[in-house]
């Protein structure tokens, strides 16, 4: 019989390979900013400013149905483990026109929100160009929320690579077409910031195109009958899913929302305060891939082993997403205290921005821990379809002791940007020991017996 950390090895190993093309597929959705600011920064300031505006204000409200949608993967590896797989075709099906409804409601939303840049104080020279890049970005956001419904089934098979390829071939495509509409080579109008916006439009429908054709044809996938049959869009089930799915999304959300407050916070200390606190942030959220893939991986083994009745499974697939996490943070942090300087001047040759973001970047080091087991503890919450209390405690962590903390010591004690950083590590430690607690006690309520293809584990007290 394999000893205790034989076990572990083994499911770390597993999770593992699940995790490295999710991590790399995060880390895809990521580079897709940064290739919209180096194309629209080549283009001139005046469109890097414009961009770098319409970005900040198209990928926030995305968290919302990303993390809706995230309610797929726990509920399709649930039907899996528990031998429901006929059901994980229709189940399909109503994501779709969940992500349609989603594309849809964003797509409004992306075509009102210009309205909303004069009243938030937006220079008169960006809005015209941010307003461009937003009207040009939305008629990609069904593609989007499409592809996200495709790649999240495909995720809770445990079948995680073409979210790698495909996020990575989107780069491919988006990169020249972004700079050829841009600057308008080959005979084609010079679009400016809208040209970066029709790339990534572009990119969004040529994903979910890529996905649906390979679903459709491949064998791992054949007995699912995916687009075997039309089906209407049916409530109860579409209501299931946004149980599930919509806690998910504002927690998301929340925890974006924090980091994009303290942004605007940290904007009213000055230029220096605002470049350095984007430079530190910037490092720290591609740090932030590799746990956010384990926790993906984590909903996955953990809904697989909750549809056996599987409760050491549900545990232990937990424990080693909380090693690997350990283990990478470990890295992330040893990275960031001994290259901040060197990092930061990757970014500037301000000296006074590069000693800042140096010294955030010491502040970022301490929270990769607590970041690490608060995205695990609500990944492993969300494969028991535990969605609704984390959402309360994220809302306390990140809004009730995150922001009061930074906006205290930063602003009220004048603490500046360092001060907000560590408002930061309040609200994430607060949060990883909240969920992380959670989940221990939601996940000793598990019955020892399969509970069958709809057995969650939901608000236990």
């Amino acid at each position: 019989m394999p000893t205790p950390l034989a076990r572990l090895r083994d499911d770390a190993a597993r999770t593992a390979r699940l995790a490295a093309p999710l991590a790399a597929g995060h880390l895809s959705h990521g580079l897709v900013g940064f290739i919209d600011t180096v194309v629209a920064g080549h283009h001139g300031t005046a469109t890097l400013a414009s961009v770098s505006v319409g970005a900040a204000l198209f990928w926030l409200p995305m968290l919302a149905p990303m993390g809706t949608l995230m309610a797929l993967p726990p509920s399709v590896s649930q039907l899996d483990g528990g031998g429901g797989r006929a059901e994980i075709g229709p189940l399909f099906r109503q994501a779709l026109w969940l992500a349609a409804l989603l594309g849809v409601l964003l797509f409004g939303l992306m075509t009102l929100l210009p309205l909303a840049l004069g009243p938030m104080g937006i220079a008169p020279d960006i809005a015209p160009g941010a307003t461009a890049f937003l009207h040009a970005i939305r008629w990609g956001i069904p593609g989007f929320t499409l592809y996200l419904a495709m790649r999240y089934l495909s995720d809770g098979l445990h079948w995680s690579m073409p979210t790698m390829l495909l996020g990575f071939g989107g780069l491919l495509l988006l990169a020249p077409a972004g700079y050829v509409l841009t600057n308008g080579l080959f005979g084609l109008p010079e679009l400016g910031a809208a040209g970066v916006g029709i790339a990534s439009a572009l990119m969004f429908w040529l994903q979910a195109i890529a996905f649906a054709v390979y679903l459709w044809r491949a064998r791992r996938f054949a007995d699912l009958g995916l687009f075997a049959r039309w089906d209407r869009p049916h409530g109860d089930t579409l209501r299931t899913l946004l149980r599930t799915g919509l806690p998910i999304g504002v927690t998301v959300t929340m925890e974006g929302g924090l980091f994009a407050a303290t942004a605007l916070l940290i904007g009213r200390l000055g230029e220096v305060p605002a470049a350095a606190h984007q430079i530190a942030l910037s490092v720290a959220s591609l740090c932030f891939m590799v746990p956010f893939g384990l926790a993906e991986a984590t909903t996955v083994r953990v809904g697989h082993a909750l549809g056996r009745g599987d409760r050491e499974g549900v545990r232990r697939a937990a424990f080693a997403g909380f090693a690997l996490a350990l283990a990478t943070q470990a890295g992330s942090a040893l990275l960031m205290l001994l290259g901040h300087q060197a990092i930061a001047s990757l970014y500037t040759t301000d000296p006074a921005v590069i000693a800042l973001a140096g010294s955030l970047l010491l502040y970022a080091a301490l929270f990769q821990f607590p970041d690490g087991i608060q995205v695990v503890s609500a990944g492993a919450l969300r494969g028991l379809k535990d969605t609704r209390v984390p959402m309360w405690l994220a809302a306390l962590a990140y809004w009730g002791i995150g922001m009061p903390v930074g906006a205290g010591l930063g602003l009220a004690l004048g603490w500046g940007a360092r001060g907000m950083w560590l408002g930061l590590s309040a609200g994430l430690t607060v949060a990883a020991v909240l969920l992380c607690r959670r989940f221990l006690r939601s996940s000793l309520r598990i019955p020892m017996q399969a509970p069958g293809p709809s057995g969650t584990v939901t608000d236990a007290a």
